[in-house]
Parts: structure tokens; sequence; C-alpha cells
């Protein structure tokens, strides 16, 4: 239903200045009621301080302003809804259609921290100032509060579409900063003795996970039919989330890239060992399905680290550690971007494009130094970490 006439609203006080300091605007709004029926009630908002307008007539420009989607030829009745209702609405509708990774993350999200602190406050009301103070309050590290963020935005992004918003909290909002990040990357003299002192099948896990610098939950889904060892390449196409296959991370995951001779021969030598499953994954249990990286963290990586002596850490070391072998033997920006499977829009990547030379030329050069075995005394001793720190 359209406006039925243009709206000049009230202001008060109706004359002179306020007394506490606070200019009120007063209007008529259409509101859609939760049976679907329209009705026309009273709205009412703080315009700002005496400060802010010293005047009566540079506060009724203020209210004007505000009123000018109402009387808006093209203005028509938003539906309300208190957060927690349509974020019920949302999970059910639009969090569904995501991987299933999200959705634990996303509705953990919800139910510990955005639920309890928004829930009961309406979309309309849900401003930049209220959205500031909850940020400002919220009692987690900065990363927490801003994958926070994030999720409000996907949320605010289908309020807007259905119509129940349209306004923007996040214009102006300041989020914390994240202190410096303490990155591990595995020097190279580290990864040939974790290789050098795993048994199969994990000799097999950690080579791949040094020379590619794939993800966790790639090198679990990885089947045999993603490796084309006649032509030494490996094709990275889903993924594993808690025992579960599902598609990679981005678009940019999905790809693919060669390897180096040596790792193929390491790789043909597995095989001729390998217990068929029926998902043909390279690493299975013993019922056939695909590995958890998270255990095999926790259950023989780790373990193996306080053996050698090696700091704690997860399986990212290694992806840290192949960017940085990477960097070392000057591999092209581009060929980094494909091997590691990076999505940034921001990063001049998007201009440039992978040589298939590059490619076949950076595969045998990490195989050459990663698989070599002739080493010199000076190498005996363990080497000095490589502990890089980023400021996110």
């Amino acid at each position: 239903m359209a406006r039925r006439r243009y709206q000049k609203g009230s202001l008060l006080p109706k004359s002179g200045l306020p007394k506490n300091g606070l200019w009120v605007g007063r209007w008529r709004e259409d509101v859609i009621q939760p049976d679907a029926t329209i009705r026309r009630l009273y709205k009412w908002e703080v315009l700002g301080t005496i400060q802010d307008y010293p005047t009566r007539k540079l506060a009724l420009r203020a209210l004007e302003a505000r009123l000018s989607t109402i009387n808006s030829p093209t203005y028509r009745a938003r539906p309300t809804a208190r957060f927690a209702e349509f974020a019920n609405q949302w999970d059910a509708t639009v969090l569904s259609q995501h991987k299933r990774s999200t959705q634990s993350s996303t509705r953990s999200q919800l139910r510990k921290w955005l639920l309890p602190q928004l829930g009961s406050v309406a979309l309309k009301d849900l401003d930049g100032q209220r959205l500031q103070a909850f940020v400002s309050n919220c009692k987690c590290n900065a990363k927490t509060v801003r994958n926070l963020v994030a999720t409000l935005r996907m949320t605010w992004t289908s309020a807007r579409a259905w119509g129940y918003v349209a306004h923007d909290p996040f214009d102006g909002l300041v989020l914390p900063k994240r202190g410096l990040v303490q990155t591990f990357a595995f020097s190279l003299e580290e990864i040939k003795r974790i290789v050098d002192s795993a048994n199969e099948p994990h000799k097999t896990f950690y080579s791949i996970l040094a020379e590619t610098g794939i993800r966790g939950g790639e090198i679990c889904a990885l089947r045999v039919a993603d490796l084309d060892l006649e032509n030494a390449v490996i094709y990275v196409r889903q993924s594993v989330w808690r025992g579960q296959i599902q598609t990679v991370k981005s678009k940019k995951g999905n790809r693919r890239f060669p390897i180096s001779t040596e790792l193929v021969e390491h790789i043909r030598a597995y095989l001729l060992t390998w217990r068929p499953n029926t998902l043909g994954l390279v690493f299975a249990t013993k019922n056939g399905t695909p590995w958890d990286h998270s255990l095999v963290r926790k259950r023989k990586f780790h373990p193996l680290l306080r053996k050698l002596g090696i700091p704690q850490c997860g399986f990212h070391a290694f992806r840290h550690g192949n960017a940085t072998l990477l960097d070392q033997i000057g591999a092209p920006m581009a060929v980094r971007q494909n091997r590691l499977g990076h999505a940034d829009a921001q990063t001049t990547m998007g201009y440039t494009h992978a040589v298939t030379a590059d490619e076949r030329r950076i595969a045998e050069e990490l195989g050459k130094i990663l698989h070599a075995t002739a080493r010199s005394e000076q190498k005996n001793s363990p080497a000095p970490r490589v502990l890089s720190f980023s400021i996110q």
C-alpha cells in the first residue's frame, strides 16, 4: 500500500527550544503485522541534540530528511520482526543453503552471542549506535568479534532484500584491531625430519602436505582419481569436514597443479600397498570413511612433533612453510596463488595468469629440495624455527 498523503510530521517541543536538549520527531508509518494486515502507527525518534541543531528550523530540516523515504512515491509498508524472529526464518531459508561447516559455525555464533544480545531488538531499531555498543561490550577476542559482525552482515543482506530494513547500521562501524598474530611455518629441515620420521601412510600424507601446501580438509578428501601420475598433476575437487565430504573452501580452491617427479614416485610406491575403499580415497579409515584431519593432528602428528622436539602446531605450518619455500625459489605470484588456492580479490593476482612452464619448473625445484637425501653435517642439528608475524 502506497502512502496516503505527504507527511510533514511534528517536532517536539511544539514551540521554542527543548528543555531536555533533545529534538524529537513524530510521524505515522505503515507497518505490516505478523498476520499480514497493515496498520498505520505513530513513530517517534530522537533526531539529535540542541548542539546538533541549534535552531528549530534546522531540526525541522532533519525531520524532513528522515521522512523522505516515507514520502517517496515508491514507499511501501515494511514487515516488522525482532532479530530473533528474523534469524530463525533466515536460518531455515538461507543458512540451510550453505555448506555444513558454515552452518555449524554460524549457528554457534547466533546461539552464543548474537541472539542473547540482539534477539529482542527490532530490526528497524538496530542502528549503528546500538551495533557499536554490541561490538564494544562483546567479551571475546577481536577475531571472534569480526566473525560475529560478518555473520550479522549476512543476515542484514537478506533483511534488506526482503524489505525489512532500508538503513545500513554498518556504516562507520569501528571494529577492534587484531594484535600481533603468531604464525608457525616449518623450516626445510623440520619438514625433512617430520617426513623421514613418519611411518606410512602418514609419511605420504606429510609429503603431500609439504610439497603442495594443500589444506588439511582437502588432502583428506583426495581421491586416487584426483592423482594424474602420468602427467604429474594433482586435482583438488572436494574437502572433508567432520568426516563428511563437501565442496572446497572457495571457487579458487577448486584447482590443479603439477607435482615433482620425486613425489610422483613416492605416491606410486604408496599406492602399491593402498587398500581400496568405496569412495576411492587416498587416505581412508578401516571403515572406508575419510580421515578427520583434526584427529590425525591430535593422535599422530602432535606426538611426532613432541618426539622430534618441534613446537606443537597444526598442519597449516606445512602450508606456511610451503609458501616460504615458494618465495625462496622465486615462484611467480600467480603460481603461488594457484597452488595455495587463495581467492583474495584485493591482490594483483586477479590480473596475472600462471604459466605452465613456470608451474612445472616450480614443482621440480620443490621436489629437489624436499626429497633430497644428501645432507651436510651442518644440517644434523635442528635448524632455527621459521616464525613469522603478521598484523591482521
